[in-house]
């Protein structure tokens, strides 16, 4: 019996050769799908369970894919509006009224804060 496994996984390998694979971009469309179908399940239209459908199909299509920098691409455009979404409820960015400048805080919590820009010099106090 695990010689029956050992075959099956080099056979396995040998398949995924020169394919893409897994990547965060699959992890986000699977749980996607999961959560379309506990919709359907709740709510119970399927217009979700047929959404889901779609999704896992474009995740192993994207696995099995041998286009391996186009989905290189895909998955960088997506962790970097991955990273702007994440660090949304962190950071607050506020802007310098001499010189219009970005200024990224930390959220405090309620916090009056004093801020001063890095490029003017400015101060003013915001509540955070």
């Amino acid at each position: 019996m695990r010689n029956f496994f050992y075959r099956l996984s080099a056979k396995f390998n040998r398949f995924m050769a020169g394919r893409y694979g897994s990547d965060q971009l699959n992890m986000a469309l699977l749980i996607t799908a999961i959560v379309f179908d506990i919709l359907n399940l709740f709510i119970g239209y399927y217009v979700f369970s047929f959404l889901s459908t779609i999704v896992i199909v474009f995740a192993v299509f994207r696995m099995l894919s041998r286009n391996i920098p186009r989905r290189y691409e895909e998955n960088q455009k997506f962790l970097k509006i991955w990273g702007r979404i994440k660090m949304l409820p962190k950071f607050h960015i506020y802007r310098c009224k001499n010189c219009n400048q970005k200024i990224r805080v930390p959220r405090k919590g309620g916090k009056r804060v004093e801020i001063r820009c890095p490029k003017c010099g400015n101060t003013f106090i915001k509540r955070i």
